[in-house]
């Protein structure tokens, strides 16, 4: 918590000191404080600014940092920037990213720009690029990058070493060298360690990691994902189905995966867009929102629906009135509480076949431990409030019953979506709400019917 606050008093300090500079006229200034930023932090400055600043401080980007500074952007505010952008100038951010960067900044580029951007890459390039292009953007193969080092099993450890030597440079993030034969089937690592304390007379088959598994190009980015965080890789080679290596992908790419999918889960959640922009123009954001609201307010009228089929008890007993928000709303957020740690679980690839019955019965008793104290303090309240001990037992119940049914249904509905092919990110907790709402609503009306009228 405490470097996200620094973070964002860092920005709010760069937002200051470049509005005050730009006011003043001292645009060199300006360009000088800004470029002394690193690309990830400009593109930050950028995304905190409303539309018409990240014009200005845009234009102040040095042609050195775009490529970065644009990679670094969400999708929405990165097409906002390059919509005025000439071909050429997209050809060269294109040629300056790494591969696999190069790779996510075409695919964001509109369909009639793409052809007319890998053209006009120099042939080499091009084909690179397509090699990644033509694997889906969320797989193994869509996040590898092309700049491996490899080397054959029978060459020594000082041959290894003279060609390091001659080579100067070597690829970011590199731990391991990839070992494979002359038909570029992969056959595990070298790790730069050992190459390093080994005696240079030895082969390189002698010290190679042969129990490295390198990973299918098709595998989704998300299992990508969790490899890398069980493994604590740094990076990992990519082969095709018939072990030929391909590339590798890095760490660097799998944290942007990480964000991604929390970006995901954070803002489905509420039926928002991942690339919803914060300072996006009011009219695009309200059309995005319009359709969640519209959703929303069908299940309200469910719910108002239920309510005026027992009208004749609403008039009756105004207790009812009063007291029928409690036993929706306590479902509502026990509800939630379920289904949240579920999807999380289920994202994580932590909820199967196996446990998901464990997993039921868990949350139904937790559901009748939780339900049975706050039924007893509902009890107590609402029997001291109206000085009726029924209405105090009404309510109890129907809190105790509507907490077992959302427990089971945070349970069960994201199973159910996920069989279906639609995410519960989005959908379960709108799903969910409506069934507590109206599970909540006719057990206590119903109850309330039966016994107090």
């Amino acid at each position: 918590m405490a470097e996200i606050t620094d973070t964002t008093e860092k920005t709010e300090q760069n937002i200051q000191a470049l509005s005050q500079a730009l006011e003043s006229g001292t645009k060199h200034a300006a360009n000088g404080m800004l470029n002394a930023l690193h690309p990830a932090e400009i593109a930050h400055l950028i995304e905190s600014v409303p539309p018409k600043e990240r014009e200005q401080i845009w234009k102040l980007v040095s042609a050195d940092n775009e490529a970065e500074v644009l990679i670094h952007l969400g999708d929405e505010v990165r097409q906002f920037l390059i919509k005025d952008m000439s071909p050429e100038q997209l050809v060269n951010v294109a040629e300056t990213l790494d591969l696999d960067d190069s790779a996510d900044f075409v695919q964001s580029l509109p369909d009639a720009v793409i052809n007319q951007v890998l053209h006009s890459l120099d042939s080499q390039h091009r084909k690179l690029l397509e090699s990644v292009l033509s694997f889906p953007e969320d797989s193994a193969g869509g996040l590898m990058n092309t700049d491996t080092i490899t080397v054959r099993p029978e060459v020594t450890l000082d041959v290894v070493l003279r060609y390091l030597r001659r080579l100067g440079d070597i690829p970011d993030m590199t731990d391991n060298l990839l070992v494979v034969d002359r038909d570029n089937h992969y056959l595990g690592t070298l790790p730069l360690s050992q190459l390093l304390i080994t005696e240079p007379q030895n082969t390189v088959a002698d010290i190679m990691d042969t129990e490295s598994e390198a990973i299918p190009s098709d595998m989704p980015d998300s299992e990508v994902a969790k490899l890398f965080e069980h493994h604590d890789l740094i990076s990992a080679p990519v082969v095709d189905g018939n072990n030929i290596l391909l590339g590798r992908i890095t760490f660097d790419d799998v944290i942007d995966v990480i964000r991604d999918e929390a970006d995901h889960s954070v803002l489905s959640m509420a039926g928002l867009a991942d690339e919803e922009d914060l300072f996006s123009p009011a009219v695009p954001s309200s059309k995005r929102r319009a359709i969640w609201l519209g959703i929303n307010l069908i299940t309200a009228f469910m719910a108002s629906w239920v309510v005026s089929n027992f009208e004749t008890t609403l008039e009756k007993v105004v207790t009812v009135a009063i007291l029928m928000n409690v036993v929706a709303s306590m479902g509502g957020i026990a509800g939630s509480q379920t289904i949240t740690l579920v999807i999380r679980g289920m994202a994580l690839g932590q909820v199967s076949r196996s446990n998901r019955k464990w997993l039921f019965y868990k949350e139904i008793i937790v559901g009748l431990l939780n339900g049975s104290l706050w039924a007893i303090v509902v009890a107590v309240i609402a029997t001291l409030w109206f000085h009726d001990v029924s209405v105090g037992l009404v309510i109890a119940a129907a809190l105790l019953i509507n907490l077992l049914f959302a427990a089971g249904s945070g349970v069960v509905i994201p199973q159910i979506l996920k069989h279906f092919g639609i995410d519960p990110a989005i959908a379960g907790s709108v799903i969910l709400t409506t069934v507590t709402d109206i599970v909540g609503l006719v057990v206590f009306l119903g109850l309330a019917t039966i016994f107090l009228l």
